[in-house]
């Protein structure tokens, strides 16, 4: 340990802070992201501001009180002089150093923590930079600034109380913006803030340049448990455990002068992938100012004529970075007088597409390889590239245009908050997001509303860079419109949108319609599908679609599924066509009247099937036989009782009263106490076997025609519920009987299969005995996840699986990513008992789980035949299951022999 001789003191320095030149990417967890870029630019020999890190495991035992913060401060001090020796300016002192402190987690969380510009401002200072002939305009601006930063973040005042001493600045002074404020008002309005923090507070920023160093290195600390970065972490499924780094520098002053500037570009355009430089800046500011979408910036390429040397020295570094990271980067740059400072780097937020094209660019150009390439997609982004479009064939005249920040089209009410966002939600009504700008704290709105419309701001700003995380559709910088909250409208010119009324965004052209506007689906690009046919060459495991009907079965094909995982006949009855022979055939007590339902059902199934069946061409159809209990297809028992209440109260009498009378019986007897653990699957099939016969001889005489077309035709029928082996059994044997009579009748050789969806614990648990009898099995995560937690999915959802995240007493949903250490060890006993009993089984998943990657690489790793999702989740499966065979292939290759020799 060193020592740190401060104020006559000698004190041991306690080893904690970490320099930008002594890190790397080991240390990621400890440093975080932008802690990381800060080293790596730093070893590119990059104009860096100087600085050093705390790391995250520091901040966590500051906060436990493990260190001491003032021991901190001993060390912060040494590490500042080495600041001071390098930027020749002195903190505390004249020719004076401000500070900036930043957080920094080893994740992306935009905006989602809190820094504090311009630290060390006192009324000393100020008279320094004056002394130097700084500007007035320059030292009141960056007081002003400091004064609310640290009033907001330090001592937690509500910004409002800032807003409304700018706004009443603004009004008193006859001014719009914040732009047109000249010395005196950046000085007056900080004395402003200051009483503010005084009324709201009872005391004062201190004066003491290392109180406020102090004070604001804890308060960014405590930021990664604010309440919006804890919304942020539980939507992106983020560990609560991570903690963030704090990274203090030397400033560098973006509104010194005019030739001073901020801002943000990407080294690739974001949103369709081009390669050309895209963002933002603006003259005299400071990086907040772009950021916070309070201005309407100034695009990059004006740049090269506002200081064209600094553009061409930006292009440089944009391209050093890009092909140091082999990624498409996002940089933070300041201008202090003509002078070009990186702050940050990372990588850029794009849209899907703008990521596919960039990185199959990057292949061509031999930036990438294509494994490289293929995991540097996240598969669920890839739901962006089937979002709507706005009909271009619709002509209508928009109502106001802002910057397209992030494509697609979306209608819906407009709200401005995240209460009415809510609202309109569990109406199951889409929302569009009015706001002013958006602000960190309004990100749990955002993930609720369709799409997002901002007064100000540009194409780098908050809502436009958190809307293309998301994949919603985004529009900034509507700067026509005004944004009455109190009065809940709209106005634009001499219209005004109320509050609720629909209005259509247009996140690719920056429109905005009155009304709904007719959408369109995105096309595939030539980028997407190279990037697919790569995914396609490295994965293992086969992806098949969740499909009903021909239709779907048509678009699952089109997307590249490989056959069909999960056919729900149930879904074929419900038709409104066949509903009414279904319901016939459950409560008509003659047995003529029944088996004629059956054969009118068995025609409507096998013309189904043949469609199916052509649609795939010799692709596997996995078939499962009717599943939901019978009372799904019949009326509502509680509105029948109602209605014969209401007609016998009339004094009604005659026939129509007892056919009333006669059909409640009928449904009141086919009522059950718990029915999803009932009369239902296979049971229903062992008790009632007209039902499940029909269907297959739907399946097999759809086939038998096919065949003779000449075209192939695969069919695996699968049994639902099966708890026993002795079901499936019983089953079996009949099934197979007939459809060898049914071979020999149409004189067909048809090659089918015969499995257990597996859906019950029991039957995961004897799987081996299963095995022995079945040619397949099928995971259904859906009910295997409700039967193990003995939870219903319904109420679950409803009532109390929010309340259980909330308290981290599920980390996850069950139900949209496999329980590992359940659900995930019964699919992982029955993988293996069922593959020792029957070496040539085949295992696939057909739940809701089978689109999601994580399980997607779980099954995977237990080495799947499949995995079966719904048709427009088919291309994250594709994309999901190649990066986990890539994965496992890198994985064996660091634990080879050759390797570790």
């Amino acid at each position: 340990m060193g020592k740190d001789k401060t104020a006559g003191e000698t004190r041991q320095v306690i080893g904690v802070i970490v320099r930008f030149e002594d890190c790397g990417r080991d240390d990621l967890h400890r440093i975080g992201m932008k802690g990381l870029s800060l080293a790596e630019m730093t070893a590119l020999g990059l104009n860096v501001p100087p600085g050093f890190i705390i790391p995250t495991d520091a901040g966590f035992d500051i906060l436990k009180g493990n260190i001491d913060i003032r021991e901190l401060l001993y060390e912060v001090r040494s590490e500042v002089s080495r600041i001071e020796n390098t930027m020749d300016r002195w903190f505390a002192s004249r020719n004076p150093l401000l500070l900036s402190i930043r957080s920094g987690a080893s994740v992306m969380m935009p905006g989602m923590m809190d820094t504090i510009l311009n630290v060390g401002m006192n009324r000393e200072v100020i008279a320094s930079l004056l002394d130097e002939g700084m500007s007035e305009y320059f030292v009141f601006d960056c007081y002003r600034r400091f004064t609310r930063m640290y009033g907001e973040t330090v001592l937690g005042i509500k910004p409002y109380k800032f807003d409304a001493a700018t706004q009443d600045m603004l009004n008193h002074a006859g001014m719009f913006s914040e732009e047109e404020f000249d010395s005196n008002h950046h000085r007056k309005l900080a004395d402003n803030y200051r009483e503010i923090i005084r009324k709201e507070t009872g005391s004062s920023i201190p004066d003491n340049p290392y109180d406020q160093v102090k004070e604001a290195i804890v308060a960014v600390i405590r930021s990664w448990e604010n309440p919006r970065a804890v919304v942020y972490r539980n939507l992106r499924r983020i560990s609560h455990d991570l903690g963030s780094a704090v990274i203090v520098q030397g400033m560098v002053f973006g509104n010194l002068d005019d030739r001073s500037a901020s801002g943000v570009v990407t080294t690739r355009d974001p949103i369709v992938g081009a390669k050309q430089l895209f963002g933002e800046y603006l003259l005299r500011s400071q990086g907040e100012d772009v950021l916070a979408g309070t201005r309407t910036p100034k695009k990059i390429s004006e740049l090269q004529g506002d200081l064209f040397p600094v553009y061409s020295e930006l292009e440089k570094v944009a391209e050093k970075l890009e092909h140091h990271f082999q990624e498409a980067q996002e940089i933070e740059f300041t201008i202090e007088s003509g002078k070009l400072y990186i702050l940050q780097t990372h990588t850029a937020q794009c849209t899907a597409q703008a990521k596919i094209k960039i990185s199959v660019d990057m292949v061509n150009e031999g930036l990438l390889s294509k494994e490289k390439a293929v995991l540097s997609i996240e598969p669920e982004s890839l739901d962006q590239i089937l979002h709507n479009f706005i009909d271009p064939k619709v002509q209508m005249r928009s109502i106001m245009k802002g910057l397209p920040a992030s494509p697609g089209g979306a209608s819906g009410a407009v709200v401005f908050d995240i209460k009415e966002a809510a609202r309109y939600i569990k109406q199951s009504r889409e929302a569009i997001l009015v706001r002013a700008e958006t602000i960190t704290d309004d990100v749990e709105a955002m993930e609720l509303a369709t799409g997002i419309l901002t007064g100000h701001g540009g194409v780098t700003s908050h809502a436009a860079v958190v809307a293309r995380r998301m994949g919603k559709p985004c529009i900034t910088g509507c700067e026509s419109m005004n944004i009455d909250i109190d009065r809940g409208e709209i106005r634009v010119g001499d219209l005004t949108i109320k509050r609720g009324d629909i209005i259509t965004i247009d996140g690719s052209s920056g429109r905005v319609f009155l009304g709904t506007v007719p959408m369109r689906k995105t096309s595939i690009s030539t980028e997407f599908r190279v990037l697919l046919s790569w995914a396609d060459e490295m994965r293992t495991m086969k992806v098949r679609a969740n499909a009903d009907t021909p239709e779907d079965a048509q678009r699952a094909i089109e997307f590249g599924a490989e056959g069909i995982g999960l056919c729900r006949t149930e879904a074929m009855f419900m038709a409104a066509d066949r509903l009414p022979a279904m319901r016939t055939l459950i409560l008509e007590e003659s047995s003529e009247e029944r088996d004629r339902m059956l054969v009118q059902l068995e025609e409507f199934q096998r013309n189904d099937f043949l469609e199916i069946f052509r649609a795939l061409n010799g692709k596997p159809v996995t078939i499962r036989l009717l599943d939901p209990p019978l009372h799904e297809f019949l009326p509502n028992a509680e509105q029948l009782t109602k209605e014969v209440a209401v007609m016998r109260s009339q004094g009604e009498a005659g026939e129509e009263l007892r056919r009333k009378e006669r059909l409640l019986k009928r449904v009141l007897s086919h009522q059950e106490i718990n029915p999803m653990l009932g009369l239902r699957g296979c049971r229903l099939g062992i008790i009632n076997p007209g039902i499940i016969e029909m269907q297959v001889r739907a399946v097999v005489e759809a086939a038998c025609e096919l065949i003779t077309e000449g075209i192939e035709t695969r069919p695996e029928i699968m049994i639902p519920l099966v708890g026993h082996v002795r079901e499936f059994e019983w089953i079996r044997e009949r099934l197979d009987n007939l459809i060898g009579k049914l071979m020999e009748e149409k004189n067909v050789t048809l090659h089918y299969r015969i499995g257990v969806l597996i859906e019950i614990p029991r039957a995961a648990l004897t799987a081996g005995a299963l095995a022995q009898k079945a040619d397949f099995f099928s995971f259904g995560t859906n009910d295997l996840t409700q039967t193990t937690f003995g939870f219903s999915r319904d109420d679950a959802e409803h009532k109390f699986l929010h309340y259980y995240h909330d308290q981290h007493i599920l980390d996850e949903n069950p139900f949209e990513t496999i329980d590992m250490d359940g659900v995930g060890r019964l699919v992982r006993i029955a993988t293996h008992d069922g593959r020792k009993a029957n070496s040539s089984l085949t295992i696939g998943l057909c739940g809701e789980h089978g689109g999601e990657p994580r399980t997607i690489a779980f099954c995977h790793s237990l080495g799947m035949n499949y995995i079966s999702c719904s048709p427009y989740r088919v291309p994250i499966a594709r994309l999901a299951a190649a990066q986990a065979s890539i994965r496992d292939r890198l994985a064996a290759a660091e634990t080879s022999p050759s390797k570790n020799e």
